[in-house]
């Protein structure tokens, strides 16, 4: 197990984001863990979402911006296949040990990655044309 560890620690970089002594742990794990992985997922997390869209026959294009950005925040709020598969994305690419780390506080955690996930998917959203 200890060689996928450090597989995985190398294959997602380094951390992204500052972590200071008054950083929180939720902080830490947010800046170490989920950034990098955000950053290195950031194209399959487009992918998904533009299945999500196409899957459910919303036609996002037509969409102005505001309806775009309320699109964004309601697939990934409230569709929980959708929620789930986006977790899925970000905790396989976890080590053993922040795994434990995230089941010791799932839903701060989670509140966390939706957020950041909401937060990615806006900030391209001229590149989530279809």
């Amino acid at each position: 197990m200890n060689t996928r560890d450090q597989f995985i620690a190398e294959f997602r970089g380094k951390t992204l984001g500052i972590i200071t002594s008054q950083s929180t742990t939720e902080e830490s794990f947010q800046n170490e863990v989920l950034r990098p992985i955000l950053k290195l997922q950031n194209e399959m997390i487009c992918k998904v979402f533009l299945h999500h869209l196409k899957k459910n026959k919303i036609d996002f294009n037509s969409f102005s911006l505001d309806k775009k950005l309320k699109t964004i925040d309601n697939a990934v709020q409230k569709d929980i296949k959708f929620r789930n598969s986006l977790k899925g994305i970000v905790i396989g690419l976890f080590t053993i040990s922040e795994y434990e780390n995230y089941i010791t506080n799932t839903s701060n955690i989670n509140k966390r990655m939706m957020s950041m996930l909401i937060e990615r998917l806006k900030s391209q959203i001229q590149l989530l044309n279809i």
